[in-house]
């Protein structure tokens, strides 16, 4: 399972011309299933997307995590992080879970989060989604279980 964050001042997420999610500051986490990835993974993930130290302390160090920093998340799927990208100029995406458990898993991720008290906003899964930010730093970490 992977993780793309992005520490952000603002971001959203439009679909069909609607916002479905959107945060002030916090993490975008572009969200990523492979093959093989379970609820197990997902904790694991999550845990290291809450606890992450990237956000500025009083004395201007990265030092704080998302809920330190009243943060929220922003989480939107993208099975491109999946993508094999070692040989040719084409991904492959046979790595990536297939649709029905990468959304099972997803949905388990998001659920997580909010069961854990951080406010979080969500785009659609498999949609053709339009997503904005402001990325504050910028700030972004490859996360990976």
């Amino acid at each position: 399972m992977i993780a793309l964050i992005q520490r952000v001042s603002e971001a959203s997420v439009t679909v069909d011309g609607e916002v479905v999610g959107a945060i002030d500051g916090g993490l975008l986490v572009l969200l990523g299933v492979e093959q093989g990835d379970t609820p197990s993974h997902a904790d694991r993930l999550l845990h290291k997307v809450r606890g992450y130290r990237i956000f500025s302390d009083p004395e201007g160090k990265m030092n704080l995590n998302v809920e330190q920093a009243g943060g929220s998340l922003l989480v939107v799927s993208q099975f491109t992080l999946a993508a094999d990208t070692k040989k040719g100029m084409r991904p492959s995406f046979s790595g990536g879970a297939r649709p029905t458990e990468a959304e099972r898993l997803y949905d388990y991720f998001v659920e997580q989060a909010r069961a854990g008290g951080l406010t979080t906003q969500t785009g659609r899964f498999a949609a053709d989604m339009k997503v904005a930010l402001i990325n504050d730093g910028p700030v972004t970490f490859w996360l990976q279980v």
